[in-house]
């Protein structure tokens, strides 16, 4: 399979089949997974940034784990629209992936999701700052997916 577009997601995937958001940051990789009817995403764990070869390992077992067809990889296009490093080296992450793993990636408009995230935990949840370190991450990551899917929704109709 091949880079597509969110909204050509759903027809790739099998019956029963989830996505995994993955919010792909320097020091680690938040995940987060839909449910199988596209509805919901729901934090799931953080990946410690190692090799790519190590952390392609971990993504594949989660892939399996979770019966994931798709991925939805935050895109971190800057605020004026251009593309920059960060931009770059998620669409290289992409890129090699494809390489290990057939299935269908996305890509989608990451801009100020950490920082949403960040509020929300903040002003709504009032974590202290450990504990936002520990899921802002993963929460992330469930911002990103989470507007991919309500995407794929309106969409639909």
């Amino acid at each position: 399979m091949a880079i597509c577009k969110p909204s050509e997601l759903k027809a790739k995937l099998a019956r029963n089949q989830t996505i995994l958001g993955l919010d792909l940051g320097t020091k680690t990789i938040g995940l987060a997974l839909s449910d199988t009817s596209f509805l919901v995403a729901s934090p799931l764990t953080t990946i410690s940034r190692r090799k790519f070869t190590q952390d392609a390992t971990e993504l594949e077992t989660v892939i399996a784990k979770y019966n994931v067809g798709a991925l939805v990889l935050g895109l971190p296009i800057q605020m004026d629209g251009t593309e920059g490093p960060r931009t770059q080296a998620t669409r290289s992450f992409a890129a090699e992936f494809l390489k290990r793993v057939d299935m269908p990636i996305a890509f989608w408009d990451e801009r100020l999701s950490t920082a949403a995230v960040q509020r929300m935990l903040t002003d709504e949840a009032d974590l202290s700052r450990k504990r936002r370190a520990e899921i802002v991450d993963k929460a992330a990551a469930a911002y990103i997916l989470q507007g991919a899917l309500d995407s794929l929704r309106n969409t639909a109709c």
